[in-house]
C-alpha cells in the first residue's frame, strides 16, 4: 500500500452498515450514547441507533473489520455519499443518549473529587514535614497534631469500598518520605479495616505507618539520597539503623508502645530475612506485619532510583509469585483482593485495542476496574473513563509498562513516576476530602 493509498479513508452510507464493520461515530463523545467513538458492529442494535444518529456517512476501517462485512459498494476519499432517509430512531430524549449524558456528568464531578483528594494528600505532607521538624522541639503538641490527622484520614478513607489511584506530579526535593509515610498509612488503615482490627488498633497503626521512617531524620543525606546500588556496605547498615534511631525518637517523644514496636519492626520480614532483629512469624507485633508488607509494596513502587519502579501491576505479582513467603500470607491475599488484579496506575490493553489507566478498582469484581482511555479524538482533558462493570463487552486483555507506550499515549494518559493512594470518597461519610 502507497502512501496515498493510506492516507485514504473509506466510508458507508448508513444504509451499508453492517455486523462486523469497524466504524467511526465522527461526533462529540457526549452527543452518542457508545462508550467509544469506534468500535466494531457487533449487533442489530447498534446499527439501528447509528443509522438514528442523523450522520450522512461513516467512516471504517477495512484492516479491523470482519473480511464478511466490507460493503457492496464504498465511497472513498471525499466522494460523496447520498444521505440516508430521514430516520427518527434517536432523538434528543432518547434514553440511551440521556444515560450516557448523566454519565458525562458523573465522570465531571468524579474527576473533580480527583482534584479535592490530590489537595488533600498535598495539605497532609506539609502537615506531616512540619510535624518530623517540630517533634522534639514540642513533642506534645506534634503528637496531637499526628493524632488527629490520623483521625482525619480515617474519616475521610476508611468508609468508602474502593481505592483510587491519584498520579502526582513532581514533588519538591526531600519530601518523598512524607509521601511515601502516607501511602503507607492509607493503604495500611484500609487493610486493618478489613481485617477486623479494632478502631483504636487501627489508630495506633495509622499513626505508626505515618511515622515508621521517623529515625531516617538521623541517617545523613549524602546516604539518603545516593543510589541504593552504590551504597557501600558500611552505608548500607547506617541506613539499617534508622529503625533503632527511630524507636529511640519515639520514645523520647513518648508514642505508644505498640507505635514503638511499628517503627522498630517495620523491616521485619515473616521468613526471618528482615532487620533489624531477624525476627519471625508470630514474633513480629501483628500491626508491624501489616507496615512490613505495604512498605515493601510501596517501596518497589517508588523506589529512590525512579528508573528501577514497578508498576502496581508489577509489584503486586512480584510480591505473590517470589516473596510469599517474607509476608503474613492472609494480609498479603487481603491486599491483592483489595487492589485487584490489576492495582490503580496499571496501564492495561483492552480487547477492543485500546489502552488504559486502570484508575481505581472493584472489589467484588476484580477484573472490571475504572479505568482512563486513550482516544486521540477525544481531548485529554475530557478523557473518557469506563466503569468496565458496566462494559460487558469490554474486557482487559494484557497489562503494559508505561516504558513501551509511544509518546503521544504516554503524554495522554499521563502514568507519572510517583503515585499514591487515596480512598475514593463518593461513598464517604462524615465529611469527605477537606
Amino acid at each position: 500500500m502507497n502512501c496515498e493509498e493510506q492516507n485514504q479513508s473509506y466510508y458507508v452510507s448508513p444504509e451499508q452498515l453492517c455486523l462486523g464493520l469497524y466504524v467511526f461515530v465522527d461526533l462529540p463523545w457526549f452527543s452518542h450514547p457508545f462508550s467509544f467513538n469506534n468500535f466494531k458492529i457487533r449487533s442489530a442494535d447498534q446499527i439501528r441507533t447509528l443509522r438514528g444518529l442523523g450522520v450522512k456517512r461513516f467512516r471504517y476501517d477495512p484492516d479491523r473489520s470482519d473480511a464478511s462485512a466490507f460493503p457492496s459498494s464504498v465511497a472513498v476519499g471525499a466522494m460523496e455519499v447520498s444521505a440516508p432517509e430521514p430516520v427518527s430512531v434517536l432523538i434528543q430524549d432518547d434514553p440511551a443518549l440521556a444515560a450516557k449524558r448523566e454519565r458525562v456528568e458523573r465522570l465531571k464531578e468524579r474527576r473533580e473529587k480527583i482534584g479535592n483528594v490530590e489537595k488533600a494528600f498535598i495539605k497532609a505532607a506539609g502537615i506531616m514535614r512540619n510535624i518530623n521538624r517540630g517533634l522534639m522541639s514540642r513533642p506534645k503538641e506534634c503528637l496531637e497534631e499526628v493524632g488527629e490527622l490520623v483521625d482525619q484520614m480515617a474519616r475521610a478513607f476508611l468508609d468508602a469500598p474502593e481505592l483510587t489511584l491519584h498520579v502526582m506530579g513532581e514533588k519538591a526535593g526531600g519530601e518523598e518520605v512524607y509521601y511515601h509515610g502516607l501511602n503507607t498509612s492509607i493503604l495500611s488503615m484500609m487493610l486493618a479495616k478489613e481485617l477486623g482490627v479494632s478502631l483504636e488498633e487501627g489508630r495506633l497503626l495509622g499513626l505508626g505507618a505515618l511515622m515508621h521512617d521517623i529515625g531516617l531524620m538521623e541517617i545523613p543525606d549524602r546516604v539518603l539520597k545516593k543510589n541504593p546500588e552504590e551504597l557501600t556496605h558500611a552505608e548500607i547498615e547506617l541506613r539499617k539503623l534508622h529503625c533503632e534511631y527511630g524507636v529511640r525518637i519515639a520514645q523520647r517523644a513518648g508514642l505508644p508502645e505498640a507505635v514503638q514496636l511499628v517503627i522498630y519492626q517495620h523491616h521485619e520480614m515473616m521468613d526471618g530475612s528482615g532487620y533489624p532483629k531477624s525476627l519471625k512469624g508470630e514474633a513480629i507485633h501483628r500491626l508491624a506485619r501489616i507496615i512490613s508488607m505495604v512498605n515493601f509494596y510501596d517501596n518497589l513502587c517508588n523506589p529512590v532510583d525512579l528508573a528501577k519502579a514497578f508498576t502496581p501491576h508489577e509489584a503486586l505479582s512480584l510480591m505473590f509469585a517470589q516473596r510469599r513467603n517474607k509476608f503474613d500470607p492472609k494480609v498479603l491475599q487481603l491486599m491483592i483482593r483489595c487492589l485487584g488484579v490489576y492495582p490503580p496506575g496499571s496501564i492495561v490493553k483492552l480487547s477492543n485495542d485500546a489502552l488504559a489507566l486502570v484508575q481505581s478498582v472493584n472489589p467484588q469484581k476484580p477484573l472490571r476496574p475504572w479505568v482512563v482511555v486513550y482516544d486521540p479524538e477525544v481531548p485529554k482533558e475530557e478523557a473518557i473513563m469506563l466503569d468496565l462493570e458496566q462494559e460487558p463487552e469490554i474486557n482487559i486483555s494484557k497489562a503494559i509498562r508505561p516504558i513501551q507506550l509511544p509518546a503521544a499515549v504516554y503524554d495522554y494518559l499521563s502514568p507519572r513516576k510517583r503515585v499514591t493512594y487515596f480512598f475514593d470518597a463518593d461513598t464517604a461519610q462524615g465529611g469527605g476530602h477537606k
